[in-house]
This record gives C-alpha cells, structure tokens and sequence, in this order.
C-alpha cells in the first residue's frame, strides 16, 4: 500500500508527498529528514491522506494534486476526495 499526505505548516503552507511507509516518513519530517518543507517548518500537522495499491497510482494523483490551485486543495482536506 502506498500513501499520499498531506501536511500543513504553522503558516498555513500546504506541502503533499508520497511513501509506502506513513509512520516513518512523517519521523523523518519531524526529525527535519524530510523535505525542505519541513525543514523551513519545523511544525506542522498532517491534515489529509489517501491509500493505493501502486506507485504508479499514489504518483499520478499526488501529481495531479501538485498542479490543482490552493482553494481545491483546502477543499479536497476539509471535504475528502472531489468528485473529478
């Protein structure tokens, strides 16, 4: 199983990954391991995830959520998955 999250900053900066392994990915974040998201934003809460089968698949929508506008993805973290 694969993952998308979603994490949120203390500014309200919006930051999406991927991994197979949630729990882990989230200490390295934590542990500023992570992205330079994290690193900048030492707090911060995950806020949404999604789960699929397949790499290729977690990738094509963390992709698709990369280029969505911000409003959508607040949306898609306070309502869950829109309806495409």
């Amino acid at each position: 199983m694969y993952t998308l999250y979603i994490l949120k900053g203390p500014r309200h900066h919006i930051y999406n990954g991927t991994t197979q392994y949630l729990d882990k990915r989230i200490t390295r974040h934590k542990n500023g391991d992570g992205a330079e998201f994290t690193k900048r934003n030492k707090v911060f809460e995950l806020v949404y995830t999604e789960t699929y089968l397949t790499l290729t698949e977690v990738r094509r929508r963390e992709s698709q959520i990369k280029g969505w506008r911000r409003e959508k993805k607040e949306n898609l973290i306070r309502f869950g998955k829109p309806t495409i």
